[in-house]
């Protein structure tokens, strides 16, 4: 049942949050899969942004890790539209804003 009620609110921040990164929360922004990763192991992460068009290992296993810490998870349609948010000049599968 938890985990049911978990994944409705996932896709309640999905349908009704659209992603937006502030210019505070760029000074504390890893961008990439494996510096989301180590930061979510450590309980580091204050959000998680994931774009719904990258590989779905990495989707998969940053939902897993989002769920498992709590941590609320925003989706971005397209990886080139994460990078931009985050002022990258390339896609970025995901990013992390630190707590």
């Amino acid at each position: 049942m938890i985990i049911f009620s978990q994944l409705l609110i996932i896709l309640k921040i999905r349908s009704v949050k659209k992603a937006m990164i502030g210019d505070a929360e760029k000074a504390k922004l890893l961008v990439g899969y494996k510096q989301a990763v180590r930061a979510l192991n450590e309980n580091k992460v204050e959000k998680v942004f994931l774009a719904e068009d990258c590989d779905a290992q990495i989707k998969g296993n940053l939902e897993k890790l989002a769920e498992e810490s709590n941590t609320p998870l925003f989706f971005v349609p397209t990886m080139k539209e994460l990078g931009n948010m985050c002022s990258i000049e390339v896609g970025s599968s995901c990013a992390v804003v630190l707590k």
